[in-house]
Parts: C-alpha cells; sequence; structure tokens
C-alpha cells in the first residue's frame, strides 16, 4: 500500500517534539544568514545570482540534465539587471531563469494548475523539447506512472503514483491546502515547505519533469516566508549532494503510513546543510577580503596571486605542496620553491606542521 492509498490520505501527521530542535537550529541559521548578507550588501546581487544559478544548474542535474551554465547565468543576470559579460542565451535558458524567478518573487500570486502547467510548458520548450517526446503545459496520460530502476527483465519497483483519474482532484486538494495555509500560524513555514514537496511529488501529475517543478514548488513555499534569504542558499545543490539519500528516503515515506516524521528530518537538515554552505562561503569571502585588504598584492607575481586566491577560495583544503604550487602555477619546480620561499618571508603564507616531503603551506591568518 503506498501513502496515497492510506485511508485518511492526505492527512500528515509528524511528531512535533522531535522536529523542534531541527526547528531551533534552523531558524538560528536562517536569521545568522540574513544578517550577515546584510552586512555584506554590496555581494548581495552577485551571492543571489550565484545561488540562482546552483539550484537550476543542480535541480536539472539531480534529473540527469546538464544545462550550459554560461547560458543560464546570463538569462538571470538580464532578468535581474545585473551587468556581467555577454555570453549568448538560449530559449531553454530564458525559460528557466524566467520560472525560477517567478516561484521565488511572485509569492502572493496562487499556486494553481494554470500557474503549474505555464512552469512546465517553459520547462519543455525550446531546445529540451528537441530530446524528448514531452508535450509541456499538459497532465500526464492514462498509462500507469510508475518509477522503477534495473534491468528490463528484473526492474526494481521504487513507486506507483495516483490513477490518472483522480489527478485532477488530487491536485485541487494541494492547491486549495497550499494556498490557504500560505499565512496559517498553526504550521511551521518549513515543515509547509516539506509537506508541500512530499505531497506534488507524490501525486507526480506530470509525463516528466515531476522532479523539477515538485522543487520549484519547494522554493516558492519557502521564498512566502522567507523571501529575503531565499536567494542566497540552494536546496537543489544540497540534495544533489545526497542524492541517493533523497530517493531513499522519499521511497520509504511513499511506502509507509501519514506520519511523515523522517520524511521532515530528512528535509530540514538538507535545508540546513544548503544554509550551512552558504554561511562557510560568506566567511571565506569575508576573509579573503580582509586578507587581500591587509596585504600589499603588487609585491607578487600573477602567478602568486592565482595561487593565494586559490589558497583562499579552500580549493587546497589540507595546505598546498611545492609540486601543487608547480601544477596550478605552471612554473618549474624550483621557481615553486621559491615562490613559496618569498610568499612565507613576505607572510601571505605560513608553514603547515607537517615537515620534509609533504611540507605544505596555508594562507597566513
Amino acid at each position: 500500500m503506498w501513502i496515497w492509498q492510506q485511508q485518511n490520505w492526505p492527512n500528515f501527521t509528524w511528531d512535533d517534539a522531535a522536529l523542534a530542535p531541527l526547528l531551533r537550529e534552523l531558524s538560528y541559521n536562517q536569521g545568522l544568514l540574513v544578517g550577515r548578507m546584510g552586512v555584506q550588501s554590496a555581494h548581495q546581487k552577485q551571492q543571489a545570482l550565484d545561488t540562482l544559478l546552483a539550484n537550476i544548474i543542480h535541480s536539472s542535474a539531480i534529473e540527469g540534465e546538464k544545462l550550459n551554465a554560461f547560458s543560464v547565468r546570463s538569462s538571470l543576470a538580464k532578468k535581474l539587471n545585473i551587468n556581467e559579460k555577454p555570453y549568448p542565451t538560449t530559449v531553454q535558458s530564458d525559460n528557466l531563469a524566467e520560472i525560477m524567478l517567478d516561484a521565488i518573487t511572485n509569492t502572493n500570486s496562487p499556486l494553481d494548475l494554470e500557474r503549474v502547467l505555464s512552469w512546465h510548458r517553459l520547462l519543455f520548450a525550446g531546445e529540451q523539447s528537441l530530446f524528448t517526446n514531452i508535450e509541456g503545459g499538459q497532465l500526464r496520460g492514462g498509462e500507469p506512472m510508475q518509477v522503477v530502476s534495473g534491468r528490463l527483465d528484473k526492474p526494481v519497483l521504487h513507486f506507483t503514483a495516483p490513477p490518472k483519474k483522480v489527478v485532477n482532484k488530487e491536485l485541487s486538494l494541494f492547491f486549495d491546502w497550499f494556498n490557504n495555509t500560505q499565512n496559517d500560524p498553526q504550521i511551521d513555514p518549513f515543515i509547509r515547505a516539506a509537506i508541500a514537496h512530499l505531497w506534488f511529488v507524490t501525486i507526480h501529475p506530470l509525463e516528466d519533469g515531476n522532479g523539477r517543478i515538485t522543487r520549484l514548488i519547494t522554493d516558492l513555499a519557502l521564498a512566502q516566508k522567507y523571501a529575503e534569504s531565499i536567494r542566497f542558499y540552494a536546496m537543489s545543490v544540497a540534495i544533489l549532494d545526497d542524492r541517493k539519500s533523497y530517493y531513499e528516503v522519499l521511497e520509504t515515506t511513499q511506502r509507509g503510513g501519514l506520519c511523515i516524521t523522517q520524511w521532515i528530518k530528512w528535509f530540514l537538515c538538507t535545508l540546513n546543510n544548503a544554509i550551512h554552505h552558504t554561511l562557510n562561503n560568506i566567511e571565506q569571502t569575508v576573509f579573503k577580503t580582509n586578507y587581500w585588504a591587509s596585504k600589499e598584492q603588487a609585491k607578487l607575481s600573477e602567478q602568486q596571486v592565482k595561487v593565494i586566491n586559490k589558497l583562499l577560495d579552500g580549493q587546497f583544503e589540507h595546505g598546498i605542496s611545492a609540486s601543487q604550487y608547480q601544477k596550478v602555477a605552471k612554473v618549474s619546480r624550483a621557481t615553486a620553491t621559491r615562490h613559496l620561499a618569498d610568499l612565507q618571508t613576505l607572510g601571505f603564507i605560513t608553514k603547515m606542521a607537517a615537515g620534509g616531503r609533504s611540507t605544505r603551506y596555508k594562507a597566513a591568518q
């Protein structure tokens, strides 16, 4: 029996006490993010562009689709009025930028079938239509909707969606709930977003693109309460990083009862990871800005500046060795050793604890 076949579907329940610590931590980190971005106001537009790009690219990657990041970035920059070096855009990249911005900015527009199908139509227009037989803007047909994997002769069934004859009724219930709970003080906004994600993807109303539309709805749910921070973290990145457990917890939940505490826990933890990732990036940016403000960059060669920036960006988590410097800077081993010695003398880097052949260096504090 699937979750949608339970007698009281879709009356979900959960354990508030089990979720309370996670909600407190998430609320704290979300507030911290808003504060940090306020201090870094000069970087807000750039951070928003980077985050929205990551969300689009990674949401498609979860489904195995690789996008042209440069085209998508250029489409987003145009819509956000950010001046960047132009790059050719496509119908697909413009459409992806449009639906993402609609989801996170038009938060007071109701969510209904027309809006979802318009997103779906844009998702499968342009270049995308050349590689699929999916007709955008249409609900799925009458064939059973099943998610399977494995060999053709031994398929593994992961999920069976509700039959086509009940899809319109199911969507009507979902849209009514979504719109009526937008300002409901009785339900935590993070929990509401988790429920919206699970509910829509369980209905699975589309032939293809259900996951991407589900994640747009999730972003909309979060933006309705947290418009000031939704542009600065990308949950799709965190989902892609843990894609295996994403599908596992979805399948387990859809095979279970109406108590969805485990799903909500997974959702909250993943969202928290996304916010942590942004906070770490902000901390790194602040450190990098302060680092160069206190150093005389003019004393360094172009190769030295390049390597220092990679250290500051965290690309060498365990420090950089002479051989790594040689590869990055494209210099001889002798030059690499000399450059590192100069950087240490000038106070740009410090030697880490290990010595001898394993000598490594990190950016000086």
